[in-house]
């Protein structure tokens, strides 16, 4: 929703010719900096590689980072502080966690329930080597032939050495795109008719990246509606000092509150508070009062600008539907 506010200005900007709103634009939609932290040996590297090839943007600099992401690996160790900055933990290798009921992913799942319980930061099992992989045509050959010619998959010495009619120097290639979790599962889906896209498809899906990035983008929430209210609040000044009445009439409009006030659900959303998202009046009505009052209630001060702005926005809705 910090996404469509910024859209709107960017389209008033353009409508008016008004470069002024130009280096605001370009501040208010800066993506939201993403630092990737982790031990030795947890998969630090390829968790920052699937982000970045997903499009989040991951920064080196401390200094710049806005969310942090904690890879870590089978349990939290004492080294594995949460930063002050909000949070995501990736429980990375989700593939190694061993077999229990419902399998290593199913386990991993588990784990990071409790994980999060524990540090009370949300948790998230992830396979980052297969959110990475990249199958071609030769490791899609090599699947193929495993189909037809099983080979030994108990451990990665026993794949990678034992006699086999597909070279060693491709098993290796294998291992370290897929790992033994990746090639098994490719093999299964090949085997009941996959083609290389759908092979891809599983992998990613069984990657979780995708749960991943849903998180980092659900706590970076309020980051965005921070940098969005900053925006207003410069906006505002510029069309008092400037008398721009377009630009104060821009601030007022129906589109402008709404997207605010999209923005405000979102971080309510991701802090585990229900919002009624009905599409009648009624609804409009029930949602204006009971924001109202819950921003009236013992909340941060976050939560108490995010009510005002959902409150408002009903009221908008409201007036519309009359």
């Amino acid at each position: 929703m910090g996404q469509i506010f910024t859209d709107v200005l960017t389209q008033f900007a353009d409508q008016n010719r008004n470069p002024r709103l130009t280096p605001i634009i370009g501040r208010a939609s800066a993506p939201v900096c993403v630092a990737v932290h982790g031990r030795r040996g947890v998969g630090r590297a390829t968790v920052s590689a699937a982000l970045s090839r997903a499009g989040v943007a991951v920064t080196t600099d401390g200094a710049e980072a806005e969310v942090a992401v904690r890879v870590i690996a089978e349990a939290c160790k004492p080294e594995d502080e949460v930063a002050e900055l909000p949070t995501v933990i990736i429980l990375n290798k989700a593939d190694l966690m061993g077999f229990g009921a419902g399998g290593p992913l199913a386990l991993a799942q588990r784990q990071a329930a409790a994980v999060a319980a524990s540090t009370k930061t949300p948790t998230v099992p992830m396979v980052g080597l297969l959110a990475i992989a990249e199958l071609d045509d030769e490791l899609m050959a090599a699947v193929r032939t495993l189909v037809v010619e099983p080979a030994d998959l108990t451990s990665t010495d026993a794949f990678a050495e034992s006699a086999h009619s597909l070279p060693a120097a491709v098993r290796r290639r294998l291992l370290h795109t897929l790992d033994r979790f990746g090639i098994a599962h490719a093999v299964l889906a090949v085997e009941r008719g996959a083609d290389l896209v759908t092979v891809r498809a599983l992998l990613r899906r069984l990657s979780r990246v995708e749960e991943a990035l849903m998180h980092v983008e659900a706590v970076a929430a309020p980051v965005r509606y921070r940098r969005m209210r900053a925006t207003i609040a410069e906006l505002h000044c510029l069309a008092i000092r400037s008398g721009d009445q377009e630009l104060a009439g821009f601030l007022a409009a129906d589109d402008t509150v709404l997207a605010v006030m999209g923005a405000a659900v979102e971080v309510v959303e991701a802090d585990g508070v229900y919002v009624d998202r009905g599409d009648d009046p009624g609804a409009h009505r029930r949602r204006a009062v009971h924001w109202r009052r819950y921003g009236d209630g013992p909340v941060a001060a976050l939560h108490r600008s995010c009510s005002a702005d959902i409150c408002r926005g009903s009221l908008r809705l409201l007036g519309r539907c009359r």
